[in-house]
């Protein structure tokens, strides 16, 4: 992902410029995170008229992601958490890139009882596709959101 000219600074986060439809922040690798990218998340899709049903999906995906990639990640090499997402048509794809861990992110078996473990799983569930790209010495862990419902009514 190309970086763009004229960013902002928000707070701890670069936040770039948005584009017609995509949006990049890069947050410092801390347990504040999550709280932060959520935020900024919701506000930037609620203003672009995205569905209240696809907001909460990206906004539980993107905090599980996001806490995924500081409890068992390196940071990026300056320190941060990229946070990129793009809206087309009402569906929403997020991408977190992080500094890449001992293990490539997978689900934990359903087996798992502990306090923990089913971030994946809820992300597994929530879109309709989602995927892990290993970028040598990084993670990106990415999720497409929203379009066709795939909900059924009786």
């Amino acid at each position: 992902m190309a970086s763009t000219q004229g960013e902002r600074s928000h707070g701890n986060s670069d936040v770039l410029p948005p584009t017609t439809d995509k949006r990049t922040v890069r947050i410092p690798w801390a347990p504040s995170a999550a709280p932060k990218i959520r935020r900024a998340l919701v506000e930037d899709l609620s203003g672009r008229g995205v569905s209240d049903d696809v907001i909460s999906e990206a906004e539980i995906v993107v905090s599980e992601l996001v806490a995924n990639a500081v409890r068992h990640a390196r940071p990026l090499s300056d320190g941060a958490i990229r946070v990129h997402w793009k809206v087309k048509n009402n569906v929403v794809e997020v991408e977190v890139t992080d500094g890449g861990g001992e293990t490539t992110p997978r689900p934990s078996p359903r087996t798992t009882w502990g306090p923990s473990g089913r971030g994946l799983r809820i992300v597994r569930s929530l879109a309709h596709e989602w995927g892990v790209v290993d970028e040598g010495g990084g993670h990106t862990v990415w999720a497409s959101l929203g379009g066709p419902s795939r909900r059924r009514t009786h």
